[in-house]
């Protein structure tokens, strides 16, 4: 069993930097870490080797820093790493980036097989959750999205059941292999790196490729030119004016706090207690 994670490294929440003209987000020299959502899928990716036996390859399309990402997933367990590095895929949008990891996952494909592809639901630094939806729709897997948990993988029947987190309640879903999953947070807990695991991916030559190693074929369909999302403006959250309001409970009852809690709102919002009213009576 072939299974590839994709990963991505995310700046620093923190310290996030934004280019004034381009309106996307500068990655050099910003302190970086693996997107927390992708290390979810990993692990769970760990868990079917462990069971099942096979090779997991952590793959992620970024500047050549992000090779220390993928160094921090192999000391995790992962047997395999490339990272797809190309000035021609800076400025990519969701769109280009889904194009360009489906062209480098086929590549993997033609090497040995692939049987599933894991990606994090979504990336801290972007949150659109359109990346791993989009590397299904080109390379035509099935996929299964906000998925909480594996209930079964039958290898000899090609197929895999899982749970899946939606708005009315859990869905159970079965699917024929090849699948794309995407994870859901905080579904199982990441393992800790032993030293000698820490010590093998200190060493460990990642693989680089560039846009003709990875088998992209139309230019105009990765970096800034196969990108048709527009940012037209980007802003940082203004603080509020008014602050928080403390209510001391020590000295009141549960009943008076609910009654000034409730007096509070109405006060600050005068309509709603008539349109609550109103709800009510009809």
């Amino acid at each position: 069993m072939h299974i590839v994670v994709c990963i991505k490294q995310v700046p620093d929440s923190a310290q996030i930097r934004v280019h004034p003209v381009t309106n996307t987000i500068m990655r050099q020299g910003v302190p970086a870490i693996v997107n927390p959502y992708d290390l979810f899928s990993l692990e769970e990716a760990l868990r079917l080797k462990d069971k099942f036996g096979g090779k997991v390859t952590v793959i992620c399309m970024g500047p050549p820093q992000a090779e220390e990402a993928l160094r921090k997933c192999v000391s995790f367990g992962a047997d395999d790493a490339v990272l797809v590095t190309d000035r021609a895929f800076a400025g990519a949008d969701t769109l280009a980036t889904s194009y360009a990891l489906a062209a480098a996952i086929r590549k993997l494909n033609s090497e040995q097989k692939v049987d599933m592809v894991f990606t994090g639901k979504q990336t801290i630094d972007g949150d659109t959750a359109q990346v791993g939806p989009g590397i299904a729709k080109r390379m035509g897997l099935q996929l299964l999205t906000y998925v909480s948990r594996i209930v079964e993988t039958d290898l000899e029947g090609g197929t895999i059941t899982v749970e899946r987190r939606g708005e009315g309640g859990v869905q159970v879903l079965k699917t024929q292999l090849p699948c794309l999953i995407t994870m859901l947070e905080n579904t199982n807990e990441m393992r800790f790196a032993s030293l000698p695991a820490m010590i093998h991916a200190a060493a460990y030559q990642v693989r680089k490729w560039n846009k003709d190693d990875a088998g992209i074929e139309d230019l105009t369909k990765i970096g800034l030119k196969g990108s048709p999302t527009v940012v037209s403006r980007v802003f940082g959250p203004t603080p509020r004016s008014e602050k928080a309001e403390m209510l001391n409970v020590e000295t009141s009852s549960l009943r008076d706090v609910s009654l000034n809690l409730i007096q509070s709102i109405f006060t600050r919002h005068p309509t709603l207690e008539e349109d609550l009213i109103e709800k009510l009576s009809a």
